[in-house]
């Protein structure tokens, strides 16, 4: 497989900040810094004349924040937001961001949202890779029945039952939800109410009541808002 190099610009009003993200990049070999800037509209300006994969962007800047520069962007490369606070998080989920970075910035973090980064660019510019072969069975009609992961919407629970409903259609098991939560894979699935777990991948929007697959609203517990807050900016 070919080797990626993403051209980065780091954009934030603390010079310190910009300091500790340019280091980052320098010391990543998938990464090559292009371009440094302390404010939006500096920002807006410099990227007519340079090309750019990804911005590491930060949100509160004075004149013009982050979400207002992505805004007036015409031709918006990958983003990962840095920020001090963590309010933002769901408005940046609005922006398509690669992930959701919480200042001081750890290396594991950094070094997992840029994984993210590569992965997406290496789908876009090289097309998409074979079917996800993670699967699960599900006894069905006295059947076992091959589920894809990567096709799965979410499972809701019906009392003494538990209903998928895929990208294709919809069947009913007699099972609990423990037992499927125990089989999927904690990094793509979360359990957001006593009713549903839900495909991280597959969640369109959200709100501090409710998250939205395909236009179907589906419950989400107040206790469970911070996990998918942060399963979303880990997943992303």
């Amino acid at each position: 497989m070919e080797e990626v190099i993403l051209k980065c610009a780091v954009v934030d009003d603390s010079s310190l900040q910009r300091l500790s993200i340019v280091k980052l990049i320098k010391d990543h070999p998938n990464l090559k810094l292009v371009a440094e800037y302390n404010n939006a509209i500096e920002t807006k300006n410099g990227l007519l004349d340079i090309e750019v994969d990804l911005i590491f962007l930060d949100i509160e800047m004075p004149i013009l924040s982050g979400f207002d520069l992505l805004d007036d962007l015409p031709n918006k490369p990958q983003i990962i937001f840095v920020t001090g606070k963590t309010k933002y998080a769901f408005k940046a989920f609005d922006y398509d961001a690669v992930d959701y970075l919480h200042k001081p910035i750890s290396k594991e973090r950094f070094l997992n949202a840029v994984s993210k980064a590569i992965n997406l660019y290496r789908l876009k510019h090289e097309g998409a890779p074979p079917e996800d072969d993670n699967y699960i069975f599900v006894k069905s009609n006295l059947k076992n029945r091959k589920v894809f992961l990567n096709k799965l919407k979410y499972i809701e629970a019906l009392g003494d039952y538990v209903k998928f409903v895929t990208e294709k259609d919809n069947f009913i098991v007699l099972a609990t939800m423990k037992s499927f939560e125990n089989q999927l894979p904690s990094n793509k699935f979360l359990r957001i109410h006593k009713s549903y777990i839900v495909n991280l991948d597959k969640i369109e929007r959200y709100n501090s009541r409710n998250i939205e697959i395909d236009k179907q609203q589906i419950p989400l517990s107040r206790h469970k808002k911070s996990n998918l807050i942060e399963a979303l900016a880990a997943n992303q």
